[in-house]
């Protein structure tokens, strides 16, 4: 039996997290795994009744679970809070408090989608299938000090990056780790012409390379890893970097498979709970609507099978279902397309849990 704690936030968020629930149902009747789903209130939700982002007994359900399956927080409603009630304070809190340190987020461009996707045809079809891994707890997000100071008629505003030797050797763990199952080569990203940080970087994943001769390392400056992930994204495995860099590379890399909507990521740590959530936000401008893509957040609910209960065969029969269903010309409105079927979102969890029980 495995305890999961649902979370299912704000906006879209409460609709994809249904649909997850849903393709997991069928994969308890299809292989016998047995689930115990207890939900918890996050995010703009726990702080309308709780006056807080991550209620204590949301927390205690989370520590207590053998893992999380979070769908998205936040919305201009809670703007004007201050930032420590703000939505998002709530996942930041949950990595924190289960020392989650590694952010993993394949990007897939499936080649029924290919045309989706904004790059041309030939540069996108069967190339782009890729893993970055983001350091989570150190950079700019969490450094200090940081803040704002009045000085006279200026006002000066600073963050603060840092980074430790440790904080990077573990999360390069997990990226060569991860690169042996795939194409055994990872590029390591990072502005080491410029930041001190960023050099101990460098330093450090070449340190840790040696324990993984298997594995090919190269590196890249960030700027330039942008660049190429729109010319030649076939050359990347496995792109290791920190917060804030992979931050805005993840991001990036979503748009290339054609939509956001289909990215799901996985927060992990030494030992669990780990965390999983679609790469989206909360979308509340089509909250509601019943047309957000709960695909990212299926595939979630699939890197939770592998990862945390290590249920491969399951995990590979949700994403199969999935490229199945797009092989059918099912699509959802973010990625609908010439004579494609589209679907309202819990018509696509219906058509992916018939595919898994083949109905």
């Amino acid at each position: 039996m495995y305890n999961i704690a649902l979370l299912p936030g704000d906006g879209i968020g409460p609709e994809v997290i249904k649909e997850a629930k849903k393709v997991l149902y069928a994969i308890q009747e299809r292989f016998g795994i047995k689930f115990n789903f207890k939900e918890g209130s996050v995010g703009g939700a726990a702080y309308e009744v709780f006056g807080a982002p991550l209620p204590d007994d949301t927390l205690n359900l989370v520590k207590d679970s053998d893992a999380v399956l979070f769908g998205a927080v936040g919305g201009p409603k809670w703007d004007h809070l201050k930032r420590e009630l703000r939505p998002e304070q709530a996942i930041l809190k949950l990595r924190k408090e289960l020392n989650l340190f590694a952010n993993l987020r394949p990007a897939v461009c499936y080649r029924f989608l290919a045309d989706s996707s904004p790059l041309k045809n030939n540069i996108i079809s069967g190339n782009l299938d890729l893993l970055i891994v983001r350091e989570l707890t150190g950079g700019l997000y969490f450094g200090t000090p940081r803040g704002r100071e009045n000085t006279g008629q200026t006002v000066r505003a600073f963050d603060t990056m840092v980074y430790t030797s440790e904080e990077i050797k573990r999360v390069a763990r997990v990226a060569f780790e991860a690169a042996r199952k795939r194409r055994k080569k990872v590029t390591s990203v990072d502005k080491a012409n410029v930041l001190e940080t960023s050099k101990l970087w460098r330093e450090v994943v070449d340190e840790v390379s040696k324990e993984y001769p298997d594995v090919e390392l190269s590196h890249m400056y960030v700027d330039n890893c942008a660049m190429q992930l729109v010319l030649n994204p076939g050359q990347f495995d496995v792109i290791l970097t920190e917060n804030t860099f992979g931050d805005i590379l993840s991001d990036e890399a979503s748009v290339l498979t054609g939509s956001i909507g289909m990215l799901p990521s996985a927060s992990i740590g030494e030992k669990g709970p780990f965390l999983y959530e679609p790469c989206h936000g909360s979308a509340p401008d089509i909250a509601g609507k019943g047309i957000a893509n709960p695909i990212a957040c299926i595939l979630s609910a699939a890197m939770m099978l592998e990862y945390s209960f290590d249920e491969k065969e399951a995990a590979m029969c949700i994403k199969d279902a999935v490229e199945k269903s797009l092989e059918l010309g099912y699509r959802t409105y973010d990625i609908k397309e010439g004579e494609g079927k589209v679907l309202a979102t819990s018509e696509m969890g219906d058509v992916i849990k018939k595919i898994i029980l083949g109905l």
